[in-house]
């Protein structure tokens, strides 16, 4: 059937999903080929990889570029479409086969999880341009960070709960693995006081759990964080959820995963192209599933910045 007649290249993450991706590759190359014939792909060996083939593929002329793995995969495959600050391609499409803990990103886009599913999609000629995030902030050595997100970027509980995830086994999957790493957190998390500015519509110091800055739904395996989130309205949605205690935090976990915790009187919902925080604490940063860096950070929407392959 081919990819819509795109010239595509598969970057593949062999380590994703606990290490089984790189185990059942030449059955997932099997069915991957069924629907879209040969496959050309390069594999990732080290962080960050992703993004410099990914670069490198674009360059050379490839049209699409498939990314093979979890959402972190896929946020460095994003990267990779950007050089200097600017798209390599603006028509470049970018494609999914979601291979990850907690494959959030395709939730919202309904993009199968399925192999044969979403290697059928590839076929089709559907695309969405969605919006993107660029954000900046310190690394841990205090450098400066500049970077791309497609999907959700948080702060606060966010950044030590993937930083504890991934330090563990994920084996479990994304559910089980994400709502343990949560609730592990929660029993040692203290707020931390941060400055939010968002756009010049809301400005206030004040010690939060955790900050959410959403262009997609769903993040950490599966939780409903920002059910009014839309891909291309070229707008975040943002959460600011203020400190509460465990026992009110456990009683309300439950509320997130449905998509049930926007009208909780200590979670204030906003909407902007820029977001702007920083802190006297270290605070943590997660972006798609992954501990990038901390505060403070700057955070701006790119609209319609990237074409993705859905089904249609």
């Amino acid at each position: 059937m081919g990819t819509g007649n795109f010239r595509t290249k598969f970057i593949v993450n062999p380590a994703s999903a606990n290490g089984s991706t790189q185990k059942l590759w030449n059955q997932i190359e099997g069915v991957i080929r069924e629907s879209v014939g040969a496959v050309d792909a390069s594999f990732t060996a080290r962080a960050n990889h992703a993004t410099e083939l990914t670069h490198r593929a674009l360059l050379d002329g490839f049209e699409m570029v498939v990314g093979v793995g979890g959402d972190g995969t896929i946020n460095e495959v994003v990267n990779g479409f950007f050089n200097a600050g600017s798209l390599i391609n603006p028509e470049a499409v970018l494609g999914v086969i979601s291979r990850g803990t907690g494959s959030d990103f395709i939730k919202t886009l309904g993009i199968p999880k399925e192999i044969a599913a979403a290697s059928r999609t590839l076929c089709g000629h559907a695309v969405k341009r969605c919006d993107v995030g660029r954000f900046t902030c310190k690394g841990h050595d205090g450098s400066d960070i500049e970077r791309y997100f497609i999907n959700i970027a948080d702060f606060g509980i966010g950044g030590e709960t993937v930083e504890r995830v991934n330090r563990t086994t994920k084996a479990l999957g994304g559910f089980v693995s994400f709502f343990y790493g949560a609730v592990s957190t929660l029993l040692t998390y203290k707020g931390k006081r941060v400055r939010v500015r968002v756009d010049d519509s809301y400005e206030a110091e004040k010690v939060v759990q955790n900050v959410i800055v959403a262009n997609g739904q769903y993040f950490g395996g599966g939780m409903w964080i920002a059910p009014r989130a839309q891909v291309d309205d070229g707008l975040f949605d943002i959460l600011i959820i203020d400190d509460m205690g465990r026992l009110e935090s456990f009683r309300n976990i439950v509320k997130l995963y449905k998509g049930a915790h926007l009208d909780h009187p200590k979670v204030l919902y906003l909407q902007g192209k820029t977001v702007v925080a920083d802190s006297p604490d270290v605070v943590l940063l997660d972006v798609e599933g992954e501990q990038i860096g901390r505060l403070p950070a700057r955070f701006d929407i790119i609209p319609a910045a990237v074409k993705v392959k859905v089904e249609g």
